[in-house]
């Protein structure tokens, strides 16, 4: 008796993964009328945050009022919805906290699978992607899938755990007790400094005799780097208790080795600032909490991607594509390597724009519909009300400051076409050939501060390059060359209209361009 053939079934685009990322290309893909299938191996959407973060509070924000009433805006201050229109899911509908629960999430997700009826096909698991000429092979249980494009949406895999000897001994984030009466009296090194970490030692911090948080590197804090992915001000009682002398502490090392002795642990630790200085620490309990990686298993090895040095994240071209795979390409948390620690590319509230640009980017590779613009004039007055109009509106160029930026790309038979929301890097590879193009977007002062909450400011639109806060940028290009720069002044209620601060200046900056 022979084995019966595997069913064959052929989509343009296969998405892998029915988390959020999943579910918004999902979600614009079916808009545009696009042939899709996402590939699911939990039973519901959202499988990751039914386990994580393990104390189940959310970092994102949910800004439920706003001196603002439109939606466009308020969207700057709600970091979990999904876009859609009409607008009818919002998650503040599913939660009213600052800081949610990821509870909430994962009921919104689902509700947000089911009210779209996304093309999901749910328990079934991706065992292995291959490259097949132009296109692609993906295996499942009972199913061959071909396609002609691969978007990997799948988010973090497996844990990432550093090379340290004796790293067995520590007890993984993933499997940790979250119970803080399990920590009593103990003192207790968490391996780690990112919000993982802090949320771990935050939660223990009223029950460990001793709670040790540690890396090599300096301490990252989102309110220095304005990345909202670094440390965030609500984890400051840790910080607190360190600077107060409570034995608690921050430690820069790099730990060489954890050795268990009886019912508790020997770590050897090498400091990195402080001349190579090693000691010997003792604790009862050692908690890994060092992040997560993306889960390279299913892919044959001719259509590996490959990855950042670290190992975590795949490396990809300016439109999301794998650096070295043509055809596959990364949403969502995955897809955050050219942005790393700086917008928001890592979480819902960054990546649900980029996907609204890289399903535009898809559908001119394999559909041929022609990447959108609005055709306006190029005089001196209608870009500066063009750029103004955008940088006071847009909630994609507010969360995706420095990295998507809107295009003008002026002709020489007259007027300007205005592209929306393309990465920077890209819109300089694809408009290369121009000889005449600006971009615009936001950007965050990112000078080094002594004290980020007593910084002098220079409120004068030729010192607005010194501006801290966030700000419009205006950059011209010939070909890949930049060639000027204009920054607005900073706002406190990010309102760039003031005559002499904001339209002046940009008037003046085109017209003399213009003439040029």
């Amino acid at each position: 008796m022979t084995d019966m053939p595997q069913p064959t079934e052929h989509h343009r685009y296969l998405i892998v993964g029915g988390g959020p990322a999943g579910l918004q290309l999902s979600y614009y893909l079916q808009q545009a009328g696009s042939d899709y299938l996402t590939l699911e191996r939990a039973s519901a959407p959202g499988e990751f945050f039914r386990t994580f973060p393990r104390h189940r509070q959310l970092i994102s924000l949910n800004k439920v009022h706003t001196a603002s009433t439109d939606p466009e805006i308020k969207l700057r201050w709600d970091w979990n919805s999904l876009l859609h229109e009409p607008f009818d899911l919002p998650f503040a509908d599913y939660s009213r906290d600052y800081f949610p629960s990821a509870d909430d999430l994962v009921r919104y997700l689902g509700d947000f699978a089911r009210h779209h009826e996304l093309a999901i096909r749910f328990d079934t698991e991706v065992q292995r992607i291959e490259k097949v000429g132009a296109g692609f092979r993906v295996h499942t249980a009972d199913t061959l899938f071909t396609a002609d494009c691969v978007v990997v949406a799948t988010g973090w895999g497996p844990p990432n755990v550093p090379q340290v000897r004796g790293i067995e001994h520590a007890v993984g984030y993933e499997e940790m007790s979250t119970d803080p009466a399990d920590y009593a009296g103990q003192r207790v090194l968490i391996l780690g400094k990112g919000n993982s970490a802090f949320e771990t030692a935050s939660a223990i911090l009223g029950h460990a005799a001793m709670v040790h948080v540690a890396s090599p590197n300096f301490l990252k804090l989102a309110w220095n780097t304005k990345h909202p992915g670094d440390v965030r001000g609500h984890h400051g009682a840790v910080l607190d208790s360190f600077h107060f002398k409570t034995l608690h502490s921050v430690l820069d090392c790099v730990i060489d080795e954890i050795t268990p002795v009886g019912d508790r642990y020997e770590v050897r630790l090498t400091y990195t600032h402080a001349e190579g200085e090693t000691a010997v620490m003792e604790y009862e309990s050692v908690l890994r909490c060092t992040g997560f990686a993306m889960d390279t298993s299913p892919f044959d090895p001719e259509c590996r991607p490959r990855m950042v040095p670290s190992g975590r994240l795949p490396v990809t071209r300016t439109d999301w594509q794998s650096a070295n795979v043509d055809g596959l390409y990364f949403a969502g948390t995955l897809a955050q390597d050219r942005d790393f620690k700086k917008a928001s590319s890592a979480f819902i509230d960054g990546f649900r724009y980029n996907l609204r640009t890289l399903t535009a980017l898809l559908r001119e590779r394999y559909e041929g519909v022609p990447l959108a613009y609005e055709k306006v004039e190029a005089d001196a007055e209608t870009l500066t009300a063009t750029v103004l109009d955008r940088v006071n509106w847009s909630s994609a160029l507010w969360t995706q400051f420095e990295f998507l930026c809107d295009v003008l790309v002026v002709d020489p038979a007259g007027g300007a076409r205005h592209f929306q929301d393309l990465p920077e890097d890209h819109a300089v590879q694809r408009f290369g050939g121009e000889s005449h193009y600006y971009t615009f977007g936001l950007r965050w002062g990112r000078d080094e501060y002594p004290d980020v909450f007593g910084i002098e400011r220079h409120p004068r639109p030729e010192l607005a390059h010194e501006s801290a806060f966030i700000h419009p940028v205006i950059r011209r290009y010939r070909g890949g060359e930049l060639v000027e720069e204009l920054h607005l002044l900073e706002d406190l209620l990010a309102e760039w209209r003031r005559p002499d601060r904001h339209v002046q200046p940009l008037r003046d900056f085109f017209e003399a361009d213009l003439q040029r």
